[in-house]
């Protein structure tokens, strides 16, 4: 894949709101078959579109960038045959891949994530505000007059500023497509008239904030965006709570042959034996173990 072409790329998948790792050589320590300049794309499936080295380096900038997917982070990593050798300094996260060739690698591993997607339904005065907020927020705000459903997946936040029309529905669907934050800009005593109206359970209706946004003394339409806009960043989910309910993002495995971290995904190399299925850094890893699968599970599984 050329420059151009993995341009190209990006280009399609950050208007498809894809996530995605750009991973770019700076530095290359021979011998590698990577040179600085070379650069791919790590996809949530795995996959890599581009060229950052061979199968070993491909491996680890894998799953260094399944992990940066999951955090939303960027870093400098360095990949090395022997990680005890090298220094390890600040901002530069250092790995020990004993497949490759002798050389050593930098890679930027940058994430490229969609920013939040904020659907608006109405066109009142603060339907407008919220939407003029969002953008200044260098947020994705899609101000929908017209009740546009379903509504997308990989929506954060949906609020209902239509003060009376469509607002039932579009709550309805918002509920189905588990859409993280939904809000409804009503009064209280309206509010809990279209809950009431609303067909859904105790705890659907609990989800929903309404009135829309945290109570900061609101009054102008761009206050009272603000305030929902507050209530947005207060209540997304943070690494640390992700961590704390358990929630895997990248699988993981050892290389039964060479000991070596690997990402567990679609596009990794695999193997299965005896029901079993093993991750292999590389294709030599893999040929290894198809042909002597004993000599290394007992190291495996202790």
């Amino acid at each position: 894949m050329t420059t151009t072409e993995l341009r190209a790329h990006a280009e399609r998948l950050h208007r498809d709101r894809v996530p995605y790792v750009l991973a770019t050589v700076v530095r290359a320590e021979r011998p590698t078959s990577a040179k600085p300049g070379d650069s791919a794309l790590v996809l949530p499936d795995g996959s890599i579109d581009g060229f950052v080295g061979g199968m070993c380096a491909e491996s680890t900038v894998r799953l260094e960038g399944l992990r940066l997917l999951a955090s939303g982070e960027s870093e400098l990593l360095r990949v090395t045959p022997a990680a005890a050798e090298a220094a390890a300094q600040e901002g530069v996260r250092v790995v020990e891949n004993p497949c490759l060739s002798g050389g050593t690698l930098e890679i930027f591993l940058e994430a490229v994530i969609p920013p939040v997607l904020v659907r608006v339904f109405g066109d009142s005065p603060i339907a407008r505000a919220i939407a003029q907020v969002g953008t200044a927020l260098d947020l994705d705000v899609q101000n929908d007059v017209e009740a546009a459903l379903p509504v997308a997946p990989d929506t954060t936040a949906v609020v209902v500023a239509a003060h009376g029309r469509d607002e039932v529905p579009v709550l309805r669907a918002a509920l189905d497509a588990h859409v993280p934050y939904v809000a409804l800009v009503a009064s209280p005593k309206r509010s809990a008239a279209v809950l009431a109206e609303l067909a859904a359970t105790d705890d659907e209706r609990a989800s929903i904030h309404a009135p829309a946004g945290l109570d900061i003394g609101a009054r102008t339409p761009h206050e009272i965006a603000l305030s929902i806009y507050a209530e947005i960043v207060a209540r997304r989910p943070r690494p640390e709570r992700a961590a704390a309910a358990g929630h895997v993002v990248a699988a993981e495995a050892l290389d039964p042959v060479c000991g070596m971290t690997v990402a567990v995904s679609p596009a990794s190399l695999s193997l299965s034996h005896n029901g079993v299925g093993w991750y292999f850094c590389g294709s030599g890893c893999r040929e290894a173990f198809r042909d002597a699968p004993q000599r290394y599970l007992a190291t495996a599984r202790t």
